[in-house]
């Protein structure tokens, strides 16, 4: 018998029908409901022609509907593609061209854009009518069954190079990845609740819904997320674990209600994706909650967090792994680096992802030998705890959104008057990062910064955006190699965002 989302999830529809599986804007779902919606949407992908093994996109921004729609994917066979709602035109193209889904579903702010996008054999559909299927009659039974082996989802990741690529999950990966992390957290499985912020096109979203659905948890979410409402669902509905980025803890301590707020069942607190401040590690603990420091990627999901001898003493590191994980580093030879000594980050576990969709090449450079090669920079301890450095990888991460700079530059570089362009991470109050392009041409007092932000406005999604603009009358410095030396660049406008205008 196959280890799958698709059984987890009618195990708990049969075994625990009433136990609440979704509570999304104030509306719940028991696994009951959950399960009879989501075969009636399996039931009308069939009616549309998808099989087991097409894949079916989504375009919208999070929302009940959407959640099931995930769900009723699983349960009809077909491959889930969670775009970034925020994705323009040309965004959905490049992403259109890589999975080449039979449907696209959207939500109305998103129609238009979808509908320039597609490609020929491509069908846009209304999300709405996933409501319209909730009081559908009872459809037979799907009958489907997934492998272990078998693609669930596909999650779009611009990387290093500037061109998107889609991250596979698999139902067995998913479904290691969901027991393992309850095997180490109990808490965190049936009985338990988890506060999911992240966007369905991102692992923090897709994932972290399916792995806690999986293991009969109750998933918390908002189709917006604001930290007055993220602080009443962990006090008022007493959530056991919360995953998120560093900003999004921020944001709510820095609430003045967070003051007096109850959040004692908090079992297990999970921050990544920026530097995390010693005073905010404070502001929960004195609550009794540890924030645990957690190393992840897209192509891991982010589950390996510090345990407690490391999370207290020394907060900056992210542990050794988990039960069935482990983590390696090596010199540029491919020798163990020793500890204390940086190198790159390699992953081993069967919970990652399985490689890149319609990929072999990419696939074969970064799994390697079993390893998932990470391009990321670390360091281990004598014990075996990371610490994560910097990504080797050109990454901004803002609002828990990867943006690759280079992809950016690439971006900029279109604009006639443009002849080249640097973008780097400064730090931001709202996102925790933001992208500023710094902008050389010929004739440099000719770029207008606010024509950069329309023409990204245009070829970026909205996220992609830099938020500021410096133009550089000098040409950058080059490196023996010929390369822009980006390190003296960024040094050079490390301070600048604070005398710069916000463009967006």
């Amino acid at each position: 018998m196959a280890v799958t989302i698709e059984r987890a999830l009618k195990w708990w529809a049969r075994d625990k029908p009433e136990a609440l599986a979704l509570h999304y804007d104030g509306e719940t779902l028991t696994f009951g409901e959950l399960h009879a919606w989501a075969s009636r949407i399996a039931a009308f992908l069939g009616e549309q022609g998808v099989r087991p093994g097409d894949r079916v996109a989504m375009v919208a921004n999070n929302a009940l509907d959407y959640a099931v729609l995930i769900v009723g994917t699983v349960l009809s066979g077909a491959i889930a593609a969670p775009l970034s709602f925020r994705a323009s035109a040309r965004d959905l193209a490049k992403s259109f061209a890589i999975t080449h889904p039979v449907l696209v579903f959207s939500d109305t702010d998103r129609a238009g854009a979808v509908v320039d996008a597609l490609a020929p054999g491509m069908r846009h559909v209304p999300l709405a009518i996933v409501r319209e299927l909730r009081g559908a009659p009872e459809p037979h039974a799907p009958a489907f069954e997934a492998r272990a082996e078998d693609p669930l989802f596909i999650i779009g990741t611009s990387g290093s190079t500037g061109f998107p690529k889609g991250v596979i999950y698999s139902h067995g990966a998913t479904m290691t990845y969901a027991a393992e992390f309850v095997l180490m957290q109990p808490a965190t499985g049936h009985g338990g609740g988890a506060l999911v912020t992240g966007p369905y096109s991102s692992a923090s979203g897709t994932l972290c819904m399916l792995q806690f659905l999986a293991v009969g948890a109750t998933v918390y979410s908002e189709s917006r997320f604001s930290p007055e409402s993220a602080l009443r669902l962990l006090r008022d509905h007493r959530i056991t674990t919360f995953l998120a980025s560093t900003i999004f803890f921020e944001r709510i301590a820095a609430l003045p209600e967070f003051e007096s707020a109850d959040l004692s069942s908090i079992a297990f607190a999970q921050i990544s994706g920026a530097r995390v401040n010693p005073a905010l590690l404070e502001r929960y603990r004195d609550k009794g909650v540890v924030l645990r420091q957690a190393y992840g990627s897209t192509e891991a999901g982010g589950a390996w967090a510090a345990r407690d001898e490391t999370a207290v003493v020394a907060p900056e590191k992210c542990g050794p792994g988990a039960m069935f994980s482990r983590f390696k580093v090596v010199r540029a030879d491919g020798s163990p680096a020793d500890p204390g000594e940086a190198g790159e980050i390699l992953i081993e576990s069967d919970a990652l992802a399985t490689g890149y969709w319609n990929d072999p090449e990419q696939t074969a450079a970064t799994f390697r030998d079993g390893w998932l090669h990470t391009g990321d920079r670390g360091m281990l301890d004598t014990r075996g705890n990371l610490t994560f450095i910097d990504r080797i990888k050109d990454i901004i991460i803002t609002g828990g959104l990867n943006v690759s700079a280079m992809e950016v530059e690439g971006a900029i570089c279109e604009m006639e008057e443009v002849e080249e362009a640097v973008v780097m991470a400064v730090p931001d109050d709202d996102f925790g990062e933001a992208p500023l392009a710094i902008v050389h041409g010929p004739a440099a007092d000719g770029i207008e910064p606010a024509a950069v932000i329309r023409h990204c406005r245009v070829a970026l999604a909205s996220y992609k955006v830099p938020r500021y603009v410096a133009i550089e009358p000098e040409p950058f410095p080059r490196l023996p190699s010929g390369k822009i030396d980006k390190t003296t660049v960024r040094a050079k406008y490390a301070e600048r965002h604070k005398v710069l205008e916000k463009l967006r």
